[in-house]
């Protein structure tokens, strides 16, 4: 059963007359190794949780951002999310970057990738530019000794779903060629404004498949875009049936990090507005709720809400997330 509360794209094609590939193209996962139910069935209370925040600063200054606040785990930028032009770090600050990320944090470093990427775009030259710059910032963030460059599919726009999901396989296989790093791609799960990709779970399933399950991929959920695509994750009933449709089509062992974020409108409204913890749509409980499952509770969690003062996120939404992580239920 989908999770989902009704609300479909107007493009028909994509989601109802064109969305699976032919089935006996279908690759089965590889098995990747998973934690046994011992490992995961833990005395929750004595297992610490990985709560992090997306941190201002970049490489010269997000590590103590993200220590000023608490964060366990961070999330940067490499450069301008809103320019094309290619992040140069020097070599004697990524060295500065990865000492200090070892040393002061016990959790994983994350970057974000640029918001101008669209691999799924009609536009050759965006494809082109795309391609090119998630190049570059893939093997920039692993040698920053990232575990995950998180980005968005793009936006299919006019083109149908076929076009739109084989364009950003054409181009993650492009992204990939020769790629021998430890840092994963990363795709987003999206908050299904217009016709974006990936705001439905089997959208991930198809991307996979198409690249035979490549494990230098991963999936990031974000909980304010569950949320306005339409999976009821602040329901307990909703939040069972969002997890079981994700490990039916994709499979959490292939989800490596969730931005943590409340959600200023209401499900399904399709619209990518984030919100303090507890002060949106989702609210307090159900982020409880989620901490509180076992495959979940271990993932890295990461904030990108606004912050209680406006100025992104903060020591109060990290310590709120830790308390309702081990607040018994």
């Amino acid at each position: 059963m989908n999770t989902k509360n009704g609300n479909r794209k107007a493009n028909s094609s994509k989601l109802e007359q064109s969305k699976r590939s032919d089935a006996s193209k279908i690759v089965e996962p590889r098995s990747l190794k998973k934690k046994t139910d011992a490992e995961i069935e833990l005395n929750q209370f004595d297992t610490e949780v990985m709560i992090g925040a997306h941190a201002i600063g970049g490489i010269k200054g997000a590590v103590a951002k993200a220590e000023e606040i608490g964060a366990h785990t961070v999330q940067i930028f490499m450069g301008s999310p809103q320019m094309w032009k290619h992040p140069s770090p020097r070599l004697e600050e990524l060295e500065s970057f990865k000492s200090d990320s070892k040393q002061r944090l016990p959790g994983p470093v994350f970057v974000h990738g640029n918001y101008l990427v669209n691999l799924a775009s009609y536009s050759l030259e965006n494809r082109r530019r795309s391609i090119g710059h998630l190049h570059h910032a893939l093997r920039l963030a692993d040698s920053a000794n990232a575990q995950g460059l998180i980005f968005h599919p793009g936006s299919a726009g006019t083109r149908t779903y076929r076009e739109a999901i084989g364009g950003v396989i054409e181009a993650l296989e492009a992204v990939l060629d020769g790629y021998k790093g430890r840092c994963r791609l990363l795709l987003e799960v999206c908050a299904g404004q217009g016709q974006t990709i990936g705001d439905e779970f089997s959208e991930f399933r198809d991307i996979l498949s198409g690249l035979g399950f490549d494990d230098r991929l991963g999936v990031c959920w974000d909980t304010c875009h569950l949320f306005n695509a339409g999976y009821d994750i602040a329901s307990d009933d909703g939040l069972k049936r969002t997890m079981e449709e994700f490990e039916r089509e994709v499979g959490f062992n292939w989800l490596f990090a969730v931005h943590a974020n409340d959600s200023k409108h209401p499900l399904g409204a399709r619209k990518d507005r984030h919100e303090n913890i507890g002060e949106g749509y989702i609210g307090r409980e159900a982020f409880q709720r989620m901490l509180h499952q076992p495959v979940l509770r271990t993932m890295p969690w990461i904030l990108e809400v606004p912050g209680f003062e406006n100025k992104g996120p903060d020591k109060q939404n990290i310590d709120l997330m830790r308390q309702l992580a081990f607040m018994r239920k």
